[in-house]
């Protein structure tokens, strides 16, 4: 989904014996392993898989955008069991506000879990995603006008309550006290739109998904029908 930025501002021992395991078998042990391997980067994302892996592979992506949890639900888990699971590629995933204030609470929520609970939080958002924005029920008049001049983070808190979000993270274990003691942070706030600003500044980031592939961004590509050929040809090189 494409939507500007103007809105931001309201807004986890290989086997030495070949007797004692099958050489068919390693692989497998190498493969799970690279699902396990998870850090924080210095960008604010979360890598996923080899660090020294051919394919680089970076999603920008929403917590709030449709084709970023189709993604998430459709194509992840080929990406995982195929290319990241070998060690051929790595993944990271990078918050990107797209839709300003609506994206600040799940980003501040999602950020707050530990980073071996990144993924699973971030995979349960996309995946109770409609559920999560799509009540019908509006804000009410008067606090919309509230809305109007309050803080980035007290329009995430507010907001991260009406959809759910923070109940949701609580019921995955994240203390209340702690999600709340994130939502208020400004200063994740202010780190969030420096990297959202440096973001459409290197790879003309301007909407979601976008994918980088090996430092370049690739232009119409959208869904894991037309991610997949581009990273079977980064690997085939």
């Amino acid at each position: 989904m494409r939507v500007g930025l103007a809105a931001l501002a309201m807004g986890a021992a290989l086997v030495s014996s070949a007797q004692a395991a099958p050489q068919k078998k390693t692989p497998v042990v190498a493969r799970s392993a690279w699902l396990q391997t998870v850090v924080a980067t210095p960008e604010g994302g979360v890598r996923m898989g080899n660090p020294a892996a051919k394919v680089k592979l970076i999603e920008f992506g929403s917590r709030t955008c449709p084709l970023c949890a189709r993604f998430d639900v459709e194509g992840l888990p080929a990406l995982k069991t195929g290319y990241i699971a070998s060690g051929q590629v790595s993944y990271e995933f990078r918050d990107f506000p797209v839709h300003g204030a609506l994206d600040l609470g799940p980003i501040l929520l999602g950020q707050c879990v530990p980073t071996r609970a990144f993924f699973p939080i971030l995979d349960a958002m996309m995946a109770n995603q409609k559920t999560l924005v799509g009540r019908s029920d509006a804000i009410p008049d008067a606090k919309q006008k509230e809305l109007q001049t309050a803080t980035p983070n007290a329009i995430a808190t507010y907001l991260a309550g009406f959809y759910g979000y923070t109940d949701f993270v609580v019921k995955h274990g994240l203390p209340l006290a702690k999600a709340n003691a994130c939502l208020a942070d400004r200063k994740k706030v202010d780190t969030l739109v420096a990297r959202a600003d440096a973001a459409s500044k290197a790879y003309a980031v301007a909407g979601t998904p976008t994918f980088v592939l090996n430092g370049a961004a690739q232009a119409n590509v959208y869904d894991w029908a037309t991610l997949e050929p581009l990273l079977r040809a980064a690997v085939a090189k």
